[in-house]
């Protein structure tokens, strides 16, 4: 655990999808303005806000919203070294640790020096087609490949640190981290991994007649997805697949950029809070 952290120069955002996330940010801009705070409060993809957030001038970005909006929020901060404290308004909130009902006396917390910094590793996906690298993308849950809107499995082959690992027909491969252990690769029946772990976790989806089982490696590993079918995408922390090439690689690694969120109380929250999740024996996935 890290030494206590208080936030002196905070910024609000609320993701634009949920209307009343705007209504409750506002409620915490303005706690925080009678904390004395110059706070600004706006959309999560204010593209005004984003840039001064990219140019260092916050220190801490409260997110309204759910797990996505963390999510979200991890892209924009991470780069620039800015903590994250999520407030959940959504359903699951495996990333969150603070209520909607429950920020005020967190943030009292806050201003009390009783918060401090999770580090979280990110992945880095590079997309190389003829040798020739394509583009890249970090991820704080999970790279996958799989297969497009075609109902045929595809052929993969995974390669760990530049050695065969094995082949795989299925529906797809997720390669997640610790954090999104908790997510998509839940869904597919991996093992839930501490978030402070930096390993890489390689979890196929639908195989068919081929490893069934999840794979943890090593901190600092290499992951090479090869592709050996033509109906592949390549998707990063749910967005828009892009489509993949016979013979393309997607390359994995750890990402030279961590996520940090603003974490309370000692590093048991994460499994009281995945208890709670799982007594709720909720639906769908953690979003």
């Amino acid at each position: 655990m890290s030494a206590s952290f208080i936030s002196k120069r905070p910024v609000v955002v609320a993701y634009p999808k949920m209307p009343e996330a705007f209504a409750e940010a506002e409620a915490m801009a303005a706690f925080l303005r009678e904390k004395g705070m110059d706070v600004p409060c706006g959309s999560l993809y204010d593209e005004e806000l984003r840039k001064a957030v990219k140019k260092g001038k916050f220190d801490m970005l409260i997110a309204v919203g759910g797990d996505g909006s963390v999510l979200r929020a991890g892209h924009l901060c991470a780069p620039s070294g800015v903590p994250i404290l999520g407030v959940n308004l959504g359903r699951l909130g495996f990333l969150i640790q603070v209520d909607r009902k429950e920020w005020r006396g967190y943030f009292e917390k806050l201003f009390n020096g009783e918060a401090w910094i999770e580090n979280r590793m990110m992945l880095r996906a590079e997309h190389v087609r003829a040798g020739e690298s394509i583009g890249t993308s970090n991820a704080l849950n999970e790279v996958v490949v799989a297969r497009g809107q075609n109902l045929r499995p595809v052929r993969l082959t995974a390669f760990v640190d530049t050695r065969q690992l094995t082949s795989y027909v299925a529906d797809g491969l997720i390669a997640s981290t610790a954090t999104g252990s908790t997510a998509y690769a839940l869904a597919a029946g991996g093992p839930i991994l501490p978030p402070e772990l930096r390993n890489i976790l390689l979890v196929p989806i639908a195989p068919h007649l081929s490893v069934d089982r999840a794979v943890v490696l090593s901190e600092g590993s290499s992951v090479n997805i090869a592709i050996k079918s033509e109906n592949a995408v390549l998707s990063v922390d749910g967005q828009p697949p892009s489509p993949l090439m016979e013979d393309d690689v997607v390359n994995v690694t750890a990402a030279d950029v961590t996520a940090q969120f603003v974490r309370f109380g000692d590093p048991g929250y994460f499994y009281r809070n995945i208890t709670a999740h799982m007594n709720e024996n909720s639906l769908g996935f953690p979003r």
